[in-house]
Parts: C-alpha cells; structure tokens; sequence
C-alpha cells in the first residue's frame, strides 16, 4: 500500500504462457503507478498555484504537468520491484503478482532534474517548477 514516504502498486496478470502473464501484471502495476503519481502532482499543482501568484504561473503548472505526464508514459524513476510471486492454477494458466514502488522524494528529484535538462522551459517557468518540487521534497524529508 502507498504511504507517505512511497507510491506502491500490485498487479496480476494470468496466462497460460508465464512471461505473459508476468508482462501482464507488470503492465497493471506500473498504470497504478502511474495513476498515482499523476493524482499526486495534481494535488501538489493545485497546492502550488494557491500559494503563488504570477504571470508565469499557470504555464509553469502546465509544464510541470506535462513533464509528469513524459515521465510517467516513459520510465519513473527510482521504480523498484519489491515482490513477484508466480503460481501455476489448477487450469494450467499462470497467474503472476507483482509489486513496485517509487520513493516519492525520488520521484520529484527525478522530475526536477527533467526540469532542469528541458531547454524547451522557459527561465521564469523553470524556476517556479524547481521551486514547487523543492518544496514537495522538503516537506516529504520532514515526515520523515
């Protein structure tokens, strides 16, 4: 189960083929991850865009989004697989489980130096992007 310090997701997958089985329930645990890191950046946007005012602030919501978004869609990371189990069913079909998880202070250092490397940002937009991911890291160490 995610917590305050990670996301976690499972997945199953089920096939008479075991490699397909296992595709399956990774393919399903990284789309919860996914699902929960968007969730995640949403919440930290909305926080942000309340606290701050500007011209620049609405775009760099914007980009912070879509830079989640290519993270998400490609890799994420710091994504550690924590548990497989394989069974074999009375049907003959394999059922594979999975579970990974994401450091969420990891995650947002992953993001922030996607931040810094996108020459496509602007200066003002970038600063406020690295600002809302400090601020997030900063609050993720201190419950901790």
């Amino acid at each position: 189960m995610s917590n305050g310090r990670y996301f976690r997701a499972t997945g199953k997958g089920v096939s008479a083929r075991d490699q397909i089985a296992n595709t399956k329930a990774e393919m399903e645990a990284h789309k919860a991850l996914a699902q929960q890191v968007s969730t995640s950046i949403q919440v930290v946007a909305d926080s942000y865009l309340k606290d701050v005012q500007g011209e620049h602030v609405n775009e760099a919501i914007e980009r912070f989004e879509t830079l989640t978004r290519e993270i998400t869609s490609t890799s994420i990371g710091d994504l550690r697989k924590i548990g497989t189990k394989k069974f074999l069913q009375e049907d003959n079909y394999y059922a594979v489980f999975v579970a990974y998880e994401i450091k969420k202070s990891a995650m947002f250092r992953f993001l922030k130096k996607k931040a810094k490397l996108d020459v496509k940002i602007d200066p003002l937009v970038r600063t406020q992007i690295i600002n809302m991911c400090d601020q997030e890291i900063q609050r993720l160490e201190d419950e901790e």
